[in-house]
């Protein structure tokens, strides 16, 4: 590795540099998320979230948290912090009795999968359809009991008491959780996992695709009305119109009923309620209110799902509420469980199950009870994982092979057209050259006069990305049953799938086409909820093509090293890698704007349009935001008559969480600012500019996923080192195609990081579902 091009550092030949430490940092809490939802305007009796710019709207680049001490702090609400590493620091709240201060969040796996206990008697005396599995039957029963919750909740007219009037199945669910916790092993009847006698339940007819729904704006008439409501406890009115559409009919009178609802507001945080609830409440407002404990229930799930998890453990979620001042956690889970706002179920443990006794009186006590874990979630997550469960045993129990694709079984991507030739699902793994398989498979496909579809990430060439294929606006469209009209559905940057999205994929794909998921699994993971690419190579249930294709040059056998945790030093005769070594943030930034605008484009040619910048956070004096406003000062100097934005400026738009659309501003007028989006034309409405575009010069890591550059500059300032890993470095360095250069401030914390701090794993349940399914449909064929 060499040293700055052109500076007055590139003077030293290129061997001079190849010993420098291109080094990581000590685990700790990540910097501000990247991917956080847009945060909300300030709440009542608490200082508003310190970030509401538009880079705020998808979670930190670095690996989503997990497992950790849920005395660990964290950002609940996903508030961004200023400083690569005052994440950590961003959810302390000073303990009032209402809210303990440390991350209770930090531990709450959000999301939920199947609830824990399906209805024995919702099927009995129905017969199965021979071609249901048992795993099937119990997702279909799995449904029946939330509709019977719903039902109940709806006819309900009190609030259940600290679970004291719960009856029938949802006490079962009650009595399983404490059983866990007291140490014993709940009944499996109550759970989601087939018992001895498995249960089944009617086949339900196939149904199409489910649209995407927009909720309707809400009227103005509601927005005032919870004005009024905001306005009497305190909080801000601006809150009024996110308030109404978070909560929907009715959203005034909620609040008035019960004054915690305004937990549901992005960016509002326990504190804040308290003090709404307070002021509408008075003295009856207190720590033990049934209320508050079930919206914190629901608020620490949420809070999780935005660190990548779909399910959280109930003796953590416990621990979590007792910090924020509940004073009975498990009477508060209790109630949130049997109100049906939750979903409880039971995983097993690794390990062989345990013996039964030799003497057991009764036959049933011939089976052993395997250890479980009890794990609360949210509906929407395990309606997901479900179903994309449900969709990719669908697909590869519904293959058919009419095509021969003997002729393109040699040459590049042989290995993966073979696999996709005799099945139906299939998954490949590889770094950035291996998308040259896949891209193969492609052209393969089509000359077979197959209907092929490639999805990638970011947009460009002859992709689509998810949304545009999902809303339609991209791609082949719909049949008349509502399925993608394809053959083969090809999934570049699987890695970034979060749940939601890659089951609306799955579920849309036609019953006889081919699917194929193709990522690396060394970069970052999605900016949602759910590890599915991970969580579908653990369950082995189908052929994984692992490409054998390398990363050519030094930034390739670089990278390649860091993805096994090395640090390696590569030759760099042409100065392919450069380090140029930083004591501060200002020079950080400094040398950035230097090697931008002047080093890389004379030393390479490449026009510094074409040179991407990369750091850790938004925040701190080194981010995105400082990085971006010394660019745009040097590269594109002007007033930013535009809400900040001036033509000719790089920017990024940020449509929704975790998307992150790099671009061009053209102009601006009455209707908006026109950008310029991969060769499109779009107009963001001047309400909307603030929050979803930002200057793009530079960004964070997981904005840059999916994309590459000529050249990379990886900004790292000394106060981003508590923000690195492995996957984030890895990701960040494997952006540059023909240049990469680190501004190196954290002295011995890279090489740390690339070695010893791993990416956080998350808590789902894709794998336990497609293990049952798989086993189920094993032991039909058997």
């Amino acid at each position: 590795m060499s040293t700055d091009p052109e500076t007055t550092a590139a003077a030293a030949p290129a061997a001079a540099e190849e010993g420098a430490g291109v080094a990581g940092a000590a685990p700790a809490d990540p910097v501000a998320p990247e991917h956080a939802p847009e945060p909300a305007p300030e709440a009542p009796e608490e200082t508003a979230p310190e970030d509401t710019t538009p880079e705020d709207a998808a979670p930190e680049d670095t690996a989503p948290e997990e497992d950790v001490p849920a005395d660990a702090e964290a950002s609940p609400s996903g508030d961004p912090a200023d400083g690569p590493d005052e994440d950590a620091a961003a959810g302390a709240e000073a303990a009032t009795g209402a809210d303990a201060p440390a991350g209770a969040d930090e531990d709450a796996p959000a999301g939920g999968d199947a609830p824990a206990g399906t209805d024995g008697d919702a099927a009995a005396g129905t017969p199965a359809a021979p071609a249901l599995t048992e795993a099937q039957a119990e997702l279909a029963a799995q449904k029946v009991e939330r509709e019977r919750i719903a039902r109940r909740k709806a006819e309900r007219d009190a609030p259940v008491d600290a679970g004291g009037k719960l009856s029938g199945k949802a006490a079962d669910l009650l009595a399983a959780v404490r059983a866990v916790e007291s140490g014993a092993a709940p009944a499996p009847v109550y759970f989601d996992e087939a018992p001895a006698a498995p249960r089944k339940a009617a086949p339900a007819p196939p149904q199409p695709p489910r649209p995407a729904v927009t909720a309707p704006a809400p009227a103005a008439s509601e927005i005032e009305a919870v004005r009024a409501v905001l306005a009497r406890g305190g909080a801000p009115e601006t809150l009024a119109g996110q308030a109404a559409r978070a909560l929907g009919e009715g959203a005034a009178a909620q609040l008035t009923e019960d004054p915690w609802r305004l937990l549901a507001v992005a960016g509002v945080r326990p504190a804040q309620a308290d003090g709404f609830a307070q002021a509408l409440l008075g003295p009856a407002a207190g720590p033990a209110d049934e209320r508050r404990g079930a919206a914190l229930v629901g608020w620490l799930l949420d809070q999780a799902a935005l660190k990548g998890h779909t399910a959280l453990e109930a003796p953590l979620l416990e621990k979590a509420l007792a910090q924020y001042g509940v004073p009975d956690a498990a009477g508060a889970l209790e109630h949130a469980i049997g109100e049906g706002a939750v979903l409880v179920f039971h995983e097993p443990l690794d390990g062989p199950a345990p013996t039964v006794a030799a003497d057991a009186a009764d036959e049933g006590a011939g089976e052993a009870e395997r250890p479980v874990r009890v794990l609360v979630g949210l509906e929407e997550y395990a309606l997901a994982e479900e179903s994309l469960a449900d969709g990719l045993a669908r697909l590869a129990a519904t293959f058919a092979a009419p095509a021969d694709w003997t002729e393109f079984a040699t040459g590049t991507g042989a290995d993966l057209i073979r696999a996709v030739a005799g099945h139906g699902l299939v998954t490949h793994t590889g770094g950035e050259a291996a998308r040259a398989e896949p891209l193969a498979l492609l052209a393969a496909a089509r000359k077979l006069g197959l209907r092929a579809v490639l999805v990638a990430h970011a947009p460009g060439g002859d992709r689509v990305t998810p949304a545009g294929l999902l809303s339609g606006a991209e791609g082949p469209g719909r049949d008349a049953d509502g399925r993608f009209a394809l053959d083969l559905l090809v999934v570049l940057d699987a890695p970034q799938l979060d749940v939601e999205t890659a089951a609306a994929l799955v579920e849309s794909v036609p019953d006889g086409a081919r699917l194929v998921l193709s990522g690396d699994p060394g970069v970052l993971g999605s900016a949602g909820p759910g590890r599915v690419f991970a969580d579908v190579l653990a369950a082995r249930a189908w052929p994984q093509v692992v490409s054998r294709t390398p990363d050519p040059g030094p930034v390739g056998e670089l990278v390649s090293g860091i993805g096994i945790g090395e640090l390696n030093q590569v030759r760099a005769p042409g100065k392919e890698v450069v380090i140029v070594p930083v004591q501060d943030a200002g020079e950080a930034v400094h040398r950035t704007v230097q090697l931008v605008a002047e080093s890389v484009p004379r030393a390479f040619g490449i026009p510094a349009d074409a040179v991407q910048v990369i750091t850790p956070g938004h925040g701190g004096s080194a981010g995105t935001r400082a990085l971006n406003a010394a660019l745009k000062e040097r590269l594109n100097p002007g007033p930013g008559r535009f809400g900040g934005f001036d033509p000719g400026d790089r920017v990024v738009h940020v449509p929704s969480p975790g998307r992150a659309l790099p671009g061009r501003v053209v102009s601006a007028d009455a209707e908006g600012l026109h950008l310029e989006l991969s060769g499109a034309r779009i107009v963001v409405p001047q309400e909307r500019v603030e929050s979803q575009v930002r200057h793009g010069w530079a960004v964070t890591a997981h904005q840059a996923v999916g994309a590459r550059w000529p050249a990379v500059v990886v900004v790292l300032p000394g106060d981003a080192a508590q923000a690195l890993s492995r996957d984030w470095v890895y990701t960040a360095f494997g952006r540059a195609e023909r240049h990469l250069s680190v501004v190196h401030g954290v002295d011995q914390a890279l090489p740390h990081a690339v070695a010893q701090v791993l990416p956080k794993p998350r808590t789902t349940r894709l794998t336990g579902l497609l293990g049952a399914l798989t086993a189920a449909q094993d032991a039909d064929q058997s």
